[in-house]
């Protein structure tokens, strides 16, 4: 998975193709739990590029973009933002697998 090393980054990657970002942090045990999944996922759906944002690194982006929780998902095709998978919340494999799922592809 891809490491965010910018904000200018973020805004350049949405404007073409088809990305899901996810918003996480080291200190996170709901972030740490799906982490051994994560790579599973990515091979799933190799339509998408993967990027992992960094929630204390970028924490002005995650404002904008209005995420308070974490870990959380953002998807963006071609500019536009298909989905969110935003809370607080422990998420499960399956519940990642039907958020893609659910994405306008």
């Amino acid at each position: 998975m891809e490491k965010l090393t910018s904000a200018e980054q973020y805004h350049k990657l949405i404007k073409e193709g088809k990305h899901i970002f996810l918003f996480s942090a080291d200190w996170c045990p709901d972030c740490r739990f799906i982490e051994p999944v994560l790579p599973e996922i990515e091979q799933e759906y190799p339509d998408f590029t993967f990027i992992y944002v960094d929630r204390d690194q970028f924490i002005d982006l995650c404002g904008e973009l209005s995420i308070f929780g974490i870990p959380s998902f953002i998807a963006c095709k071609d500019g536009k933002e298909i989905g969110r998978f935003v809370s607080k919340d422990r998420k499960t494999k399956e519940e990642i697998e039907n958020f893609i799922n659910g994405l306008e592809q």
